[in-house]
């Protein structure tokens, strides 16, 4: 691949997105629930789109590449069926009543189906994820300019936040969507091409106890079976709770397209990210076979020493891209959280100079986007940051929305317990423990000599039962006395109240 032509496709890609994002701009019209739901008019082209890029990131490229390399189908692409998995469920449970409760942010959840201080405990631990996985796509976007258009590391970051928060900051949801929708685009047509090319070039060459059907990867723990599974819930449950896809969800014209673009986002994630699954199993014999030695990631190699330069500026902008709407959303989600439900700031929230909440927010996703750099700058590390983010809200936001929305006899105090005790557990399990997914711990850990890296895996999947068993217990203790049903009632109110004045 030329290096003239990777350089100027790279820059005319960007130039594009930001333009595109500033144009979206207009869209907003000083109102800040144009600007966070984009106006709740989300058509079903649209809304699947951006709910299929918000799956789509670098860890689900990258990430499922070099994993599947290194130990197999189930590795890898565990990553983009989890997220799939989501993309499902959310169908299946949660879209519809959600898009219909009429929300700004996923926390006003937890506000009008328990309280404020539930709201609060749950928008701090989304801040502290969501920091995590801007972050992470960061990283991939350093690298990616430091190998192919020769920056350093360090600006290559700060070049792809300045982007992306130019355009997220400018245009909201609406620049997320219509830029989602090109980026995503341009991800399936270069995951499927550089299938074609890789199959009708060399086949695919599936190593024994490697490929799709070695299903010894999902049942023997020596195979990595626990850590792929970890990685299934975490995504397939973690990503419910999160900022940027309920965001999505709010945004859709109604609650039946909402449910609608999550099946197609579902089916389009896995168009996407399996094809990288299915490259990564004949990578490393493509590029032994022409005397290459990977020095990072095998995709890099792959693209830059064998796919036709064409392909592969494709593809790379198809990875540059995942990054991108992962990271718009972080931003964007992100800083809604802190203006509207740490800071207090309301939809109806008017004066003289105009929407608060929309000027707060704009304030918050610039300093958003320096904790993200500075994050990805001290930690270069993707995997680590993306996957804690997930499982964090894996551990102590999920079950109690679904209790919210499912079980009757959820209380306050049994959400709050939840995620408290959920998130803390998993916290403490990831200091302790040297490797993360098969990935060494280079964010925080404390050596010791109690947990190993055999343990690796079992931390996602004992802290959300930490979290279920505190909201169930907690819940029954508490939900029968007369000050609960009270406040059930207050709450049940409020939910009325609160929905007719977002909808108004």
């Amino acid at each position: 691949m030329t290096e003239k032509l990777l350089f100027w496709g790279i820059i005319v890609f960007l130039v594009a997105t930001l333009a595109i994002g500033m144009w979206a701009a207009k869209q907003v019209k000083g109102d800040s629930e144009n600007y966070l739901v984009a106006g709740r008019g989300l058509v079903l082209p649209l809304a699947a789109a951006t709910l299929m890029a918000q799956s789509v990131d670098s860890n689900a490229t990258l990430g499922n590449t070099d994993l599947v390399a290194e130990f197999g189908f189930w590795a890898g692409a565990s990553l983009p069926i989890g997220l799939a998995l989501c993309l499902f469920l959310a169908g299946l449970f949660f879209a519809k009543p959600m898009n219909r409760m009429g929300l700004i942010t996923i926390p006003d959840f937890y506000r009008i189906k328990y309280n404020h201080l539930t709201e609060v405990v749950a928008s701090l631990l989304m801040v502290l994820s969501f920091s995590f996985l801007l972050a992470g796509n960061l990283v991939a976007g350093g690298y990616m300019f430091e190998t192919f258009l020769g920056t350093t590391y360090t600006a290559g970051v700060i070049l792809l936040a300045i982007v992306v928060f130019i355009y997220t900051a400018s245009g909201g949801l609406f620049a997320v969507a219509y830029t989602d929708a090109i980026q995503v685009g341009i991800a399936l047509v270069g995951s499927l091409g550089l299938l074609a090319f890789v199959v009708s070039n060399f086949g695919i060459d599936i190593a024994i106890d490697t490929g799709p059907l070695a299903l010894s990867q999902l049942s023997d723990p020596s195979a990595g079976a626990v850590i792929n599974w970890a990685t299934l819930l975490a995504l397939g449950l973690g990503n419910l709770v999160a900022i940027d896809f309920m965001a999505r969800i709010f945004a859709a014209k109604s609650p039946e397209t909402a449910q609608r673009a999550c099946f197609i986002g579902c089916a389009g994630t896995l168009i996407i990210g399996v094809p990288f699954s299915l490259i990564a199993l004949s990578a490393p014999q493509i590029l032994a076979d022409a005397g290459i030695t990977p020095e990072g990631p095998v995709l890099f190699a792959l693209l830059s020493d064998v796919a036709p330069p064409l392909l592969g500026l494709l593809v790379i902008v198809a990875i540059l891209s995942a990054s991108l709407s992962t990271a718009d959303g972080a931003i964007l989600g992100t800083s809604s959280v802190i203006a509207h439900n740490l800071i207090g700031i309301r939809a109806d929230d008017h004066n003289a100079a105009g929407d608060r909440l929309l000027l707060i927010t704009r304030v918050m996703a610039f300093i958003i986007t320096i904790t993200g750099v500075f994050f990805a700058l001290k930690v270069p590390a993707t995997g680590v940051l993306l996957l804690l983010a997930f499982d964090l809200s894996f551990a102590g936001l999920v079950v109690p929305m679904a209790g919210g929305l499912y079980w009757r006899k959820a209380t306050w105090q049994g959400a709050l317990s939840c995620i408290v005790l959920g998130s803390l557990t998993r916290l403490i399990f990831f200091v302790l423990m040297p490797t993360a997914f098969g990935i060494d711990n280079t964010l925080l850990y404390i050596p010791n000599n109690v947990l190993t890296a055999d343990f690796d895996g079992f931390p996602t999947l004992i802290s959300p039962l930490v979290g279920l068993a505190a909201f169930v217990i907690i819940s029954l203790l508490t939900g029968g006395n007369k000050t609960d049903k009270r406040s059930v009632h207050s709450n049940s109110r409020n939910r009325e109240r609160e929905t007719q004045i977002y909808r108004n």
